[in-house]
C-alpha cells in the first residue's frame, strides 16, 4: 500500500531513499578501510624501523619482527571490528525486538509518537500525521526503526565484513613499510621512512576527502603523528641497540 495523497507521496519517497542508509554504511566501511590501512603503515613501520636501529643489517631480525607485526595487527583489528560491530548488531536487533513489541502493544501511542517525530523534522502537525498514517500502514516497523532508531530492521551491520575489511586494509598497509624495508638497494631505512610518509599523506586525503574535512590540516597530523612514531622507536631501538652491544 502506497501512499495516495502527493504530500505525503513526496515525504514517503524521500524518507525511503535508498542512499540514505546504504551509502551511509558503504561511506563508514571505506572510512573503516582507510584508517585500518593507516594503522597498518603506522604500527608496523614503527616496528621494522626500531629493529632495525636496534640490529642494523640484521634482515632476519627485521623480517621476523615486521611479519609479526603485521600478522599480529591484521588479526588484532579483524578481532577488534568483529566483536565491536557484533556488539552492535545485537543491540540493533535488542532494538527492533522492542520496536515489534511496542508496536504490538500500544499501536496508538506508537503512532502518535511517529507523527510527532515526523513533526520534530518541520511538518506541520497535519502532514506530520497524515504521513505517520500513511506510513504506518505501509510498513509501520520500516518507518519507526527509520525515524526513530535510525536503523534498517532488513539490513543488519556485518560483523564478518567489517573484521575482513579490517584485516584486509591493515595487511596493505603494513605491507609498505614491511616491504620497503627489505628492499636491498639504498638506504633502507630512509626508503621506509619515505614510502611511509608518501602512504600517510595518501591515506590523510582520502579520510578528509570522504568526510568533507579540509585536506591540508588532516594530512599534516597523519604524517606528523607517524613520522613521530617511526621517531620515537628509531631512538629506542637505537638506544637498546647501543646497550646490547
Amino acid at each position: 500500500m502506497k501512499p495516495e495523497n502527493s504530500d505525503v507521496e513526496a515525504a514517503y519517497a524521500h524518507l525511503h531513499e535508498p542512499h540514505n542508509a546504504a551509502i551511509g554504511q558503504r561511506l563508514n566501511w571505506l572510512r573503516a578501510g582507510v584508517l585500518g590501512a593507516n594503522d597498518g603503515i603506522v604500527s608496523v613501520a614503527g616496528v621494522v624501523v626500531g629493529v632495525a636501529a636496534a640490529a642494523p643489517g640484521n634482515v632476519a631480525a627485521i623480517a621476523t619482527a615486521g611479519l609479526a607485526a603485521l600478522v599480529a595487527g591484521a588479526f588484532s583489528m579483524a578481532g577488534g571490528e568483529y566483536v565491536s560491530v557484533s556488539t552492535q548488531r545485537d543491540t540493533e536487533k535488542a532494538l527492533i525486538a522492542k520496536e515489534i513489541r511496542e508496536l504490538e502493544e500500544m499501536p496508538e501511542e506508537e503512532l502518535a509518537e511517529l507523527a510527532d517525530l515526523y513533526r520534530q523534522r518541520g511538518l506541520s502537525p497535519e502532514l506530520a500525521q497524515q504521513v505517520a498514517v500513511e506510513l504506518t500502514a505501509h510498513d509501520a516497523l520500516a518507518a519507526h526503526a527509520e525515524v526513530e532508531l535510525g536503523i534498517d530492521p532488513e539490513e543488519y551491520t556485518s560483523p564478518w565484513v567489517a573484521a575482513f575489511s579490517s584485516f584486509v586494509a591493515f595487511t596493505i598497509g603494513a605491507l609498505l613499510p614491511f616491504l620497503m624495508i627489505l628492499i636491498p638497494s639504498g638506504i633502507p631505512m630512509l626508503n621506509t621512512a619515505a614510502a611511509v610518509v608518501l602512504g600517510l599523506v595518501l591515506t590523510g586525503w582520502i579520510s578528509a576527502r570522504l568526510g568533507g574535512a579540509p585536506i591540508l590540516p588532516a594530512v599534516v597530523r597523519n604524517v606528523v603523528m607517524g613520522s613521530a612514531t617511526m621517531a620515537a622507536t628509531y631512538l629506542i631501538g637505537l638506544a637498546f641497540g647501543v646497550a646490547m652491544a
